[in-house]
């Protein structure tokens, strides 16, 4: 049975108009370089939140996450990922794990979905985030003690920004798009 949530729906519209989301998603930016402010508890839910309400294929929901504050394990961590050394600046990493056994087709597209709800999320509590995507992950996924079925798709180092980098260029639409 379908419920009409239409009241609820213009409630939220009315709070955030399509021109809110677009320039959210305008001003996100990868951050590599961190202030020593811890982040709230409260901040972190928020995030595993928006990762929850995330789509997934057949609605298998294939992820889980792991909240990370051990500064040893963080400090590892950014020694795996080929571009990662600034991941040792922040006080919490967020790793997206995936189920492989869930959804076998799907648990890459599911879970890096999932992450880029956390990274919008993020940049809406003015914390800074920057998918990782070279790393060594099995070395990472054994740190992580990670079983048999799961993949790990991205771990999310979070802070808040030092700097906010300019924007970066991107392709007219005219250049993206075409018609059948």
């Amino acid at each position: 049975m379908i419920r009409n949530d239409s009241r609820r729906r213009v409630k939220i519209m009315k709070e955030m108009t399509p021109e809110d989301v677009l320039k959210l998603m305008k001003e996100r930016r990868s951050i590599r370089a961190f202030k020593d402010e811890m982040i709230s508890d409260e901040a972190v839910e928020r995030l595993l939140e928006a990762a929850r309400w995330c789509q997934s294929a057949s609605n298998k929901q294939p992820w889980r996450f792991i909240i990370i504050k051990d500064k040893d394990i963080i400090n590892k961590l950014s020694k795996l990922a080929a571009y990662g050394s600034f991941i040792k600046q922040v006080p919490v990493v967020i790793a997206i794990v995936a189920n492989k056994e869930t959804a076998p087709k799907w648990y890459i597209h599911d879970t890096s979905m999932a992450a880029h709800q956390i990274c919008l999320m993020a940049w809406s509590l003015s914390l800074g985030t920057c998918w990782i995507g070279s790393m060594n992950r099995e070395k990472a996924a054994e740190l992580l003690q990670l079983s048999a079925p799961e993949y790990l798709t991205t771990i999310l180092p979070l802070g808040y920004p030092k700097t906010i980098p300019n924007p970066t260029p991107r392709k007219e639409l005219k250049d993206l798009v075409s018609s059948l």
